[in-house]
């Protein structure tokens, strides 16, 4: 109506959204009694805003003030410095490993790496910056020895995301199954209900269903506006069927393109009409492409899509064709930026009220769990069952390696930079590890020449079984590969190769009293050399007779090969 001013709002929603906080306002939540360890934290967060998001930044200042200083505050009221005693920083560190639940934090490192790093930037900026940064510096609390033992932390994190994936990999086709046929159900459902006027009745599936006519549906003129309801004749409820299908549309649309394309939560609700493109090969074979806006690599990246995906996404356009002529051009809310976009054809939108808006990474997951709730009713699995995006992400990793796709390919198309990070990702099966085994001898012996796999002779054969006859020695058995010589000249007890006989041992003690035997005459007879040979050997025979004794304490290992079972004994009389 021309009352605002173009800078002005677009919408009320965007009116009444505070938005980002400063660094000032993030810090005064927590509620600081120290003025000038408020103002030290407000400043060195705001210098270390310029390469952090917001969520970053708020991670930052609750690992800072929230996790750490608050703590501080409450074991010593009267601290006003950054130099904590051991006392504190001991009850501090068994704080931290603890919730306010009472359960035990999972994500220790991250606050311990945030106090670490606050103390040694202090030390680095107060460098070039004394007046400012000097009169803080003080020892850090995080010593190295407490970084010893992040390795363990990190592993177990590992291992939960390995057993989530296993956990989740064989009812994930169950998912998919359930929201395509809900999908298709309501479909049906609602093409049925539009074929009759209102208040006439029609069957489904064996079903008695009678379109609900209100005042309001008899006063639209446009059919194309008139919500779609219907009462079942059996139950006398009445569903809302137009809600339902879109619903159930969305629920399709969403775990099939997180299965699908990997992608992170907050990926998938940016996806807009412009990131669908094709690429026409010089064969003339034309590649559908889904082009990837940057994330937290800061890298923009294109997969190529596959024929399914390829059909969510053009389904998802095909519907909003139909009913608005072309992919509305909306706001879309960042949850964790707390900022608004420009306007674009975001592909995952729904109305508000009167008002189209792009879809929300919560409304994302609230459809998700209304898809496992109800599968869940059938399907116990399915009970207490949680999905994140990471879960999609790490069984499209999964698949995608465990189907043969080489790991740097994987990384490429999930946008790591580094290696190490997809292989977190990935979790191995016990049968996979069997299953891609054989191939991959397979695929070694392909590359050998033919005539290394022809079959030997009868004189090949017999050399072969005469070298391991060779290897039999006095003292054990010797270890060489087979067609090579003797590298030692047959000086076993000098030979790394040597594998003692714990039986030997008595024969080792009578070597031992002949070579001190004839040390002492090359003593008596001044033969250096002599010497310098002898103890040579007798520092090899007492490393094999140790080798030896170790061997006699060992218990035999079982390699749970099948053996033959013994035959049971005859019974008298039978």
């Amino acid at each position: 109506m021309g009352h605002f001013p173009e800078s002005a709002p677009r919408s009320m929603r965007s009116a009444v959204v505070r938005g980002q906080r400063s660094v000032a306002e993030l810090v005064d939540r927590h509620g600081i009694r120290n003025p000038e360890i408020r103002d030290l934290l407000v400043d060195y967060i705001a210098r270390r805003r310029a390469e952090l998001d917001y969520s970053t930044l708020q991670s930052l200042v609750h690992n800072l003030v929230e996790l750490f200083w608050k703590v501080i505050e409450e074991v010593r009221p009267d601290q006003d410095d950054l130099r904590v005693d051991e006392e504190a920083i001991t009850q501090w560190k068994e704080r931290l490993a603890v919730r306010p639940d009472g359960k035990p934090r999972l994500n220790v490192d991250a606050p311990v790496m945030a106090v670490r790093a606050l103390y040694l930037d202090i030390h680095t900026w107060a460098v070039a910056e004394p007046e400012r940064w000097g009169p803080w510096v003080a020892p850090c609390p995080v010593r190295d020895a407490d970084l010893r033992w992040f390795h363990v932390p990190r592993r177990r994190v590992q291992e939960r995301m390995a057993n989530r994936t296993r956990e989740r990999q064989p009812v994930l086709p169950l998912l998919s199954q359930h929201v395509n046929d809900q999908r298709r159900q309501q479909r049906e459902l609602l093409d049925a209900a539009r074929g009759v006027g209102l208040g006439e009745e029609f069957t489904l599936g064996g079903v008695t269903w009678q379109r609900a006519a209100s005042r309001s549906d008899l006063a639209r003129t446009d059919p194309a506006t008139t919500p779609v309801r219907a009462i079942n004749r059996e139950t006398g409820k009445l569903v809302e069927l137009s809600h339902t299908e879109n619903q159930t549309f969305w629920q399709w649309a969403i775990v099939e393109t997180l299965r699908l394309a990997g992608l992170r939560a907050e990926k998938l609700t940016e996806l807009t009409h412009l990131s669908v493109r094709n690429y026409q090969r010089p064969n003339g074979e034309v590649v559908a492409l889904l082009v990837i806006s940057p994330s937290k690599s800061d890298r923009e990246r294109v997969i190529p899509m596959s024929g399914e995906l390829f059909h969510v996404i053009a389904e998802i356009i095909r519907r909003h064709i139909n009913t608005h002529g072309t992919v509305p051009i909306c706001t879309r809310y960042e949850l964790h930026e707390k900022v608004w976009s420009e306007p674009l054809p975001y592909l995952f939108q729904v109305r508000y009220g009167g008002e189209i808006r792009a879809m929300s990474t919560t409304t994302m997951w609230r459809m998700i769990r209304r898809a496992t709730d109800s599968l869940a009713v059938t399907h116990p699995p399915f009970a207490g069952l949680k999905w994140s995006s990471h879960d999609f992400r790490t069984l499209y990793a999964t698949e995608l390696v465990n189907n043969g796709l080489p790991i740097h390919i994987g990384a490429a198309l999930l946008g790591h930079l580094n290696l190490q990070t997809i292989r977190g990702y990935v979790a191995v099966f016990n049968d996979d590890v069997v299953k891609h085994y054989q191939p991959f001898l397979d695929r070694r012996r392909a590359k050998r020449p033919e005539n290394e796999y022809r079959k030997p002779t009868e004189e090949e054969w017999t050399e072969f079984n005469e070298h391991f006859d060779k290897r039999r020695v006095e003292l054990g058995s010797c270890g060489r590969p087979y067609g090579t010589p003797c590298t030692h000249e047959h000086a076993c007890i000098r030979c790394p190769r040597l594998t003692p006989n714990p039986k030997m041992l008595p024969r080792l003690d009578e070597l031992e009293e002949d070579l001190l035997t004839h040390r002492e005459r090359a003593i008596a007879e001044d033969w250096r050399g002599e010497i310098e040979g002898i103890d040579l050997t007798l520092s090899f025979l007492r490393s094999k007779r140790q080798q030896a004794q170790r061997f006699e304490r060992q218990r035999p290992v079982s390699l749970g090969l099948p053996s033959v079972p013994s035959p049971k004994r005859q019974v008298r009389g039978s």
